[in-house]
């Protein structure tokens, strides 16, 4: 990926890492905050250049690239106010975690001279804020890009560079509805299960007592109130889907337990297995 001048919308726990990682690349990275602290933490750790709270219509007119880290309802109110800063021909492109609703909607407000192409990096962690970013996230993580018909092939060939200098593992494509089906199963079904897991009983001391299937399967329970509940509400109808599709797979194994049935529970137990493989080879 050629030298690029990159400013970031939101410097949190995603934001913090692309300019961690691009900047250590040799990127010009400035990135654009509400917080002064979070932007005094990325000057000091020399992973932005400059940055902003306010009249920042400067640093986006320097931008070959803008990547926009803000929460679903977010996105296409910034692109509508501050697009008329950005210089012709700049590229555009986030880290949400829904599309339908957003991608071709900010494409269809966008200037013509200007390009965006959503991507969403499966990466993160349970800590929140830049004070907690690291690149290393990255290196084991896929990265999904969901460009649509308004997209040029150069352009998607540019995020892909994005990706690779990022250091991600796995880059793919899918479209909007592609990727909102399958981030319904994969991504919310999951955080939605850790949170049921620790709704579901309130002893404190949990903790001094589990092994490490609870702490693995809860991890991510530790999460960010206000993105997911956005995420969640943003996808209800695929969410609710899968919930109910594991629900009925969660029923089935119980009927199994109750009824003292070994031998389906065994047969259940040896596909979980043999699909659980199908990750070893990625």
């Amino acid at each position: 990926m050629r030298k690029t001048r990159v400013c970031i919308v939101g410097l949190g726990l995603l934001g913090g890492s692309y300019a961690m990682a691009l900047s250590q690349k040799g990127h010009q990275v400035t990135a654009i905050d509400k917080n002064p602290e979070a932007l005094e933490f990325g000057l000091n750790k020399g992973w932005i250049q400059a940055g902003a709270t306010a009249d920042f219509q400067g640093l986006l007119r320097e931008a070959e690239l803008v990547v926009l880290c803000l929460y679903p309802g977010d996105m296409l109110p910034w692109l509508q106010e501050n697009q008329g800063a950005l210089s012709p021909g700049c590229l555009i492109t986030d880290v949400c975690g829904v599309k339908l609703g957003i991608a071709e909607e900010a494409q269809a407000l966008l200037r013509p001279d200007v390009e965006f192409v959503p991507a969403h990096p499966m990466a993160g962690r349970e800590r929140l804020g830049i004070w907690n970013a690291d690149c290393a996230i990255f290196a084991p993580a896929n990265f999904i890009i969901t460009p649509t018909p308004r997209n040029t092939p150069e352009a998607i060939a540019r995020i892909e560079d994005l990706a690779r200098e990022l250091g991600f593992a796995h880059i793919a494509r899918l479209s909007p509805a592609e990727h909102d089906e399958m981030i319904g199963y994969v991504s919310q079904l999951t955080h939605a299960i850790a949170v049921s897991l620790m709704l579901a009983n309130d002893n404190p001391r949990l903790a001094e007592y589990t092994g490490d299937s609870f702490r693995d399967l809860t991890r991510i329970a530790r999460i960010d109130a206000g993105l997911w509940s956005k995420l969640f509400l943003h996808n209800r109808q695929i969410l609710t889907a899968q919930i109910d599709r594991f629900s009925q797979a969660l029923q089935n194994l119980r009927q199994q337990v109750d009824e003292g049935n070994e031998e389906a529970l065994v047969e259940l137990f040896h596909i979980s297995s043999h699909r659980r493989s199908w990750f070893d080879r990625c």
